[in-house]
């Protein structure tokens, strides 16, 4: 039976929003809801993985496992790499994104649960609906779906573009900003180059396609929006007060 690790990737030094994972919401700093809504996940550990000492202290308060990752480190996917390898013992590893605090336990378990599965390497979570505000706002990343769940396409852009209408079907997806991952696809995916598709959209998912990994995704019906900003924070407290 396959072990669940979750890894929160948290970084102190955002580039727009400094600070971010220790921003309150509701008197919480946002790292801690997003631990708290992956505890009572089916996960068998959770850990978050940072770059600054004042998480860690912070995450001792409510407590959190956390541990120091390079400074350095390109990407979110690197530091959860990088902080799974100290726990070895698990079999599955999940990024449950630090800047998502309304990210729901049943979110959280149905990808894991996916990931578990044998055949598949990577797994998300999409949404089967979509807003036109939504379809046309680059921020809100789409992914195209085969009906086996294999992602075939991810986008800022709105895709696929319908030129004739097909009744009944479910044609657009909005990605949600988690992964599950089998350990050793997570450790070969980082020393993947940059591909040109990634830098294109700004979507490193685009890399792991590019060089033939397989993505499998689990419709859910959730709601939870990434914060880049403190605009985001502030509208996410107004959604919610």
């Amino acid at each position: 039976m396959s072990k669940t690790l979750i890894v929160i990737p948290a970084r102190f030094a955002s580039t727009r929003y400094p600070g971010k994972p220790l921003a309150l919401l509701h008197g919480k700093p946002m790292i801690q809801h997003v631990w708290e809504n992956s505890r009572v996940s089916i996960a068998d550990l959770v850990i978050v993985a940072t770059e600054d000492e004042r998480i860690v202290e912070a995450c001792a308060t409510f407590g959190a496992r956390a541990v120091m990752t390079d400074t350095e480190l390109p990407s979110g996917t690197d530091r959860v790499a990088a902080a799974a390898r100290e726990f070895p013992e698990f079999d599955v590893v999940l990024n449950v994104q630090g800047d998502e605090p309304a990210m729901e336990p049943e979110v959280i378990s149905a990808v894991a649960q996916l990931a578990s599965r044998n055949g598949v390497e990577i797994a998300t979570a999409v949404v089967p609906e979509m807003s036109d505000e939504e379809l046309v706002n680059p921020n809100v990343v789409k992914a195209v779906v085969a009906q086996d769940g294999r992602a075939l396409y991810f986008s800022r852009s709105a895709v696929p573009f319908v030129r004739n209408s097909v009744p009944g079907a479910t044609l657009h997806h909005r990605h949600l900003g988690i992964y599950g991952f089998k350990r050793e696809t997570l450790y070969k995916i980082v020393n993947l180059e940059r591909s040109p598709l990634e830098i294109a959209e700004s979507l490193e998912q685009l890399r792991w396609l590019e060089a033939g990994y397989s993505i499998y995704t689990t419709p859910v019906h959730s709601r939870s929006i990434g914060i880049d900003t403190p605009e985001d924070m502030a509208a996410l407290q107004n959604r919610y007060s």
